[in-house]
């Protein structure tokens, strides 16, 4: 029995996760989210008060999965920060395959719609935010202090930016219904964070001459 109350709470926040991203938090109805749930109205409020409450929910477990997907994405255990930096911008990029509904942002599409009705979801969404915000700064810093540790911008600074463009490149794709201009988009970001974490010449020899051969830094 607890399994059953456990797969049908799975599935209505599933499905807020899914109705939301594709109708909008406004336009997605609790009779949407349990139909889609397969789930009765009356068993939605044995779960959740409101639709707030099960937004709020969703949100966090959106962001818990989100960051099960990057953690176990290929480029997450590449040594060299800089390539996990422009890898994680190529995995974003590979995802861009799926239905638009699919790849756009849960947060992104609700906080646009709640950020000055909805206090509590608005918050939320802006933990879960900026939670993925300083996983991508981590690296951003890491590849920074080996290439470019003179450079006068932030880590913090440059995963807010690169959000900001993840962001606009699915308003883009919805907007046209497609995925190119967000690919497009995505293109251009990679190639600024390129020039952004290029060392100048003389500094590109000396972490050169660190190295081995394999691209790994030799020991002392």
């Amino acid at each position: 029995m607890t399994s059953r109350k456990s797969q049908k709470r799975a599935n209505l926040l599933d499905a807020a996760r899914d109705v939301i991203r594709a109708k909008g938090y406004s336009a997605a109805t609790v009779d949407d989210i349990c139909a889609a749930a397969g789930v009765t109205k009356g068993s939605f409020f044995y779960y959740f008060a409101n639709k707030d409450e099960l937004a709020i929910a969703a949100v966090e477990q959106f962001g818990a999965m989100a960051s099960a997907i990057f953690a176990s994405a290929p480029y997450s255990t590449t040594p060299d920060p800089r390539e996990r930096v422009l890898g994680y911008i190529d995995f974003r990029a590979s995802m861009l395959q799926w239905d638009i509904g699919k790849f756009t942002c849960l947060l992104g599409t609700t906080v646009q719609e709640v950020h000055a009705t909805h206090p509590k979801l608005r918050a939320a969404c802006d933990r879960v935010m900026t939670a993925h915000v300083s996983d991508v700064a981590r690296d951003l810093e890491a590849a920074k202090q080996k290439y470019v540790p003179d450079a006068q911008w932030s880590a913090e600074g440059v995963s807010n930016f690169i959000q900001a463009v993840l962001q606009g490149a699915f308003i883009l794709a919805k907007t046209r219904q497609s995925a190119e201009p967000a690919a497009e988009c995505l293109r251009h970001l990679r190639r600024y964070l390129e020039s952004l974490l290029q060392p100048p010449s003389g500094a590109r020899h000396e972490i050169k001459k660190a190295e081995s051969p394999s691209g790994h830094r030799l020991a002392g």
